[in-house]
């Protein structure tokens, strides 16, 4: 029986093109889902925008347009810079597709039937770019934490669900399950917020209309984030073949919206008597140049910008070789630079490029019990892997590519001509390209045209067969 594999990314705001924060998370997602399929699991990768809310609506009033007419312009955005760093994912949801918005409306009357869901009025502080209220505790001089502008203050009438009834329920499950947040100096934080207090919170406007209406009650609409977390759901219930993949293995996040994952996310599915997700992943913020990026100052990186330093592979492996997944990174254009001609160009070009080159020369011979990755090897760089410390199993690849250019300059195969030699290094390569498939597949299927294997687990612990090597074309130019 094959294993199933579900994660997701969260769905985006679509309100401008994709910049270097949607790439991180999406790349992360992708780099997982690869890994499974490479272990034979049977795997769905979500992805997605997230487009109800007061915010869209207006974005979409400034430029002149209605709400819908204005994220369609947009959504090809996404699709195309997915496609171009190489994301391959399973489906690209979207709040306003007619299913998702059929399972939010169950979704509702099932927690208003369980009780969880009142009417009430809500007087507090509002930041529309959050979608969120906040507390003069959290925010006592009253801006946003996150975006640094003023907050609003509203006062509507609206249904509330009953969080504070889950206060217990939501202890014992980080207590019984610490994996569910990761990293754990995030656990420590949401539980320590939790213990502290746990108010109810409104999930329905009456303010504004763009959003799927309330089933007990046309007149309200849903809080977005109501609406929104339940895409994770509603899309492994479009068909019977996507049910098995419910409930998620891992939701990537960014760090800014832990508290809606962690807090309103399982409260919800509990109420609503559904399976909770495994783990929720919460990474760090990017700085460009160690300035804080945001549409606001203007140093957004996009997509093709950020393509263009050194292509998308290269820009794959600068950000999850380049900063822990948990925690903040800093980009700058240099320093993708320098590892792309160090680590990718110097060490990994050059290997292929000598052995390719020597093995159209001289014929490569098999060497019985040859020295395979070791075993010790794949088993850290799967634990790693099964933890989302990227960074780490690229330091272990990069290693490994280390030991087999220092085992060529020792054993000279130019001066010696001895095909062993080269096959043990052409071996190292297949394994090399193999683990470093999820990170860099433009770059890994090139190495397995020219060294003729095929990307897979079973050809990972296997010895490469004997056939015709060619020259390899240059992998990276230097810049």
């Amino acid at each position: 029986m094959k294993k199933t594999f579900y994660v997701t990314t969260p769905i985006y705001y679509p309100n401008d093109v994709p910049h270097l924060g949607h790439a991180y998370t999406t790349i992360a997602a992708d780099v997982l889902a690869r890994w499974n399929k490479l272990h034979g699991n049977e795997v769905f990768f979500l992805t997605g925008t997230d487009e109800h809310g007061k915010k869209l609506a207006n974005t979409a009033e400034k430029a002149g347009k209605k709400p819908k007419e204005f994220i369609d312009e947009l959504i090809p955005e996404f699709k195309s810079a997915w496609k171009k760093l190489n994301i391959e994912y399973d489906r690209f949801i979207r709040t306003t597709d007619k299913d998702h918005e059929k399972i939010v409306q169950q979704i509702l009357q099932k927690c208003y039937d369980s009780g969880d869901i009142y009417k009430g009025e809500y007087e507090g502080l509002y930041c529309v770019a959050c979608e969120a209220y906040y507390t003069e505790k959290d925010a006592p001089d009253l801006i946003c934490p996150i975006h640094e502008k003023p907050l609003e203050k509203l006062k509507e009438e609206s249904y509330f669900f009953r969080l504070s009834k889950y206060q217990d329920f939501l202890l014992d499950l980080y207590k019984k399950n610490p994996d569910f947040i990761s990293p754990k100096n995030r656990r420590k934080e949401i539980t320590n917020r939790v213990k502290e207090e746990l108010r109810d919170f409104s999930i329905s406007r009456t303010s504004f209309d763009w959003g799927i209406p309330l089933p007990f009650d046309k007149k309200h609409i849903a809080f977005v984030w109501f609406d929104a977390l339940l895409n994770y759901y509603s899309a492994t219930q479009s068909s019977e073949k996507l049910k098995k993949f419910w409930p998620a293995d891992v939701h990537i996040i960014g760090k800014d919206i832990i508290w809606f994952h962690t807090v309103y996310w399982p409260a919800m599915l509990k109420s609503a008597g559904l399976s909770l997700p495994k783990k929720v992943f919460a990474h760090g913020w990017w700085t460009i140049n160690s300035k804080k990026m945001g549409k606001s100052a203007g140093n957004a990186l996009k997509i093709d910008q950020l393509i263009s330093i050194a292509g998308a592979d290269s820009a794959r492996y600068f950000l999850l070789r380049e900063a822990s997944f948990g925690d903040d990174g800093n980009f700058s254009e240099e320093m993708l630079i320098e590892r792309h001609n160090n680590e990718l160009a110097n060490k990994l070009g050059n290997l292929i490029s000598r052995v390719s080159t020597l093995a159209e020369k001289y014929s490569l011979q098999e060497k019985k019990g040859v020295a395979l990755l070791p075993e010790k090897l794949k088993i850290q760089i799967g634990e790693h892997m099964e933890n989302l410390e990227f960074d780490k199993a690229l330091h272990i690849i990069i290693k490994f590519i280390d030991q087999t250019n220092e085992y060529l300059q020792d054993k000279k195969p130019w001066e010696t001509h001895d095909s062993n030699v080269l096959y043990e290094s052409a071996n190292a390569i297949k394994d090399i390209a193999i683990l470093l498939w999820p990170f860099m597949p433009e770059t890994s299927e090139r190495i397995s045209k020219t060294f003729n294997f095929n990307i897979s687990l079973e050809q990972l612990n296997a010895p490469l067969k004997i056939s015709k090597i060619k020259k390899s074309e240059i992998l990276f130019k230097k810049i």
